[in-house]
């Protein structure tokens, strides 16, 4: 079977204000029969409850139409809600976009 991987890049802040966009870059990844997403959280500095929780749904999409959901680059803040919510074992989550790169690809 052929991957299909598409990345995406939030900037910044994922909050209430930005999961909009990241629920639209999602489902369009979805729409190009994507196999593998990866969410590259590099450029992400800050993470409320409701980026959690967009990232919660948009793992949910993906896993409805047989997509893998991957994370990477995640910061200490990030980490860090991911510990207190308990969900790190929720996400695939890679270090860097080359250790998706040597696992995934």
């Amino acid at each position: 079977m052929s991957l299909n991987v598409q990345i995406i890049q939030p900037t910044e802040i994922l909050d209430g204000t930005t999961a909009a966009a990241l629920h639209q870059a999602v489902s369009q990844a979805l729409n190009t029969a994507a196999t593998v997403i990866l969410v590259d959280c590099q450029a992400v500095t800050f993470m409320d409850s409701s980026g959690l929780g967009a990232l919660v749904l948009a793992l949910k999409m993906s896993r409805a139409q047989g997509c893998r959901f991957c994370l990477c680059a995640i910061n200490q803040q990030v980490d860090m809600l991911f510990g207190l919510t308990d969900t790190h074992q929720v996400f695939e989550i890679y270090l860097d976009r080359a250790a998706f790169e040597a696992t995934v690809t």
